[in-house]
């Protein structure tokens, strides 16, 4: 039973970050609400109607949209959204926005014009796409094939996002800050993928296809179209190098080194989730 004190809520609380977050908060015994669809009460960014009772007694959201800042319509959501907080009493919003994307620097605007306390974490691409998404099941297979030559990424470990966002919802001095996080090098995703080969001790192919022939291999393994559409855009637009650059948002907000991806590669690689299928 929750008691009447103004707790944080964690939005996105089954995925990669939210769930982190989650986490890290009941270690350090601070009170949260979980805001999922599966949670009591409910939170479903699809369904207004469930927005006032997750926000009840709410000081801090964590804001985690879904399935991406980058679709239509998510700036008018995280509109609606703030400016339903504001009325019910929260103070302050953590926003995890996408490093690079257009669509996702206007949900930033919105949340800076909320007219509450504010923090932005602008990050870069996840390492755990390559162990907890969709490129899991090609590791395993010991071929990815993606639509991307070498284009360079500033992977970030949603580890180091997760604290960063708990330290922006619990610490003092990190209002008003636009925290850019990036890992500390840049790699292709063909270099990322020879890294956790190395790592595993089994050869992994990597293929460059078109994006055509991606997208038909989305549609045969039957992704739901507004993921295809979601992966595609990513893909063409904010993979075109404008995130080839190194920031040091993880260090500014956290006084420490954001993790290197070897350093991933090698503590998912001793978990065994990349463990080759077996033959049944």
């Amino acid at each position: 039973m929750e008691n009447n004190e103004k707790k944080i809520l964690v939005l996105g609380a089954t995925g990669k970050t939210g769930s982190r977050v989650a986490q890290k908060l009941n270690e350090l015994n601070i009170q949260f609400r979980a805001g999922s669809r599966s949670a009591s009460p409910s939170f479903d960014w699809t369904d207004q109607s469930t927005w006032q009772n997750a926000l009840d007694k709410i000081h801090a959201v964590y804001i985690s949209f879904q399935p991406d800042l980058a679709v239509p319509g998510a700036v008018q959501v995280i509109q609606d959204f703030c400016n339903l907080a504001r009325e019910s009493g929260v103070e302050k919003l953590v926003l995890l926005s996408g490093r690079g994307e257009k669509e996702a620097e206007e949900c930033e605007q919105v949340v800076q014009n909320s007219g509450l306390k504010w923090t932005i974490a602008r990050a870069s691409w996840f390492n755990q796409n390559f162990n907890e998404s969709y490129l899991l099941g090609p590791i395993l297979d010991g071929l990815v094939a993606l639509p991307l030559a070498d284009v360079k990424e500033p992977f970030i470990d949603v580890e180091d996002i997760a604290d960063v966002v708990v330290a922006s919802l619990t610490q003092e001095g990190h209002d008003g800050k636009l925290y850019e996080l990036t890992g500390p090098r840049l790699l292709s995703f063909n270099d990322a993928v020879n890294e956790i080969s190395t790592a595993i001790g089994r050869k992994i192919e990597y293929l460059q296809i078109s994006m055509e022939d991606y997208k038909k291999h989305m549609e045969k393994e039957q992704i739901p179209d507004d993921y295809i559409w979601l992966i595609t855009y990513l893909f063409t637009e904010v993979l075109d190098g404008r995130n080839e650059s190194i920031a040091n948002g993880v260090e500014q907000a956290l006084n420490r080194e954001p993790k290197d991806f070897s350093v991933y590669a090698k503590q998912v690689a001793a978990s065994g989730t990349w463990d080759a299928k077996q033959s049944v």
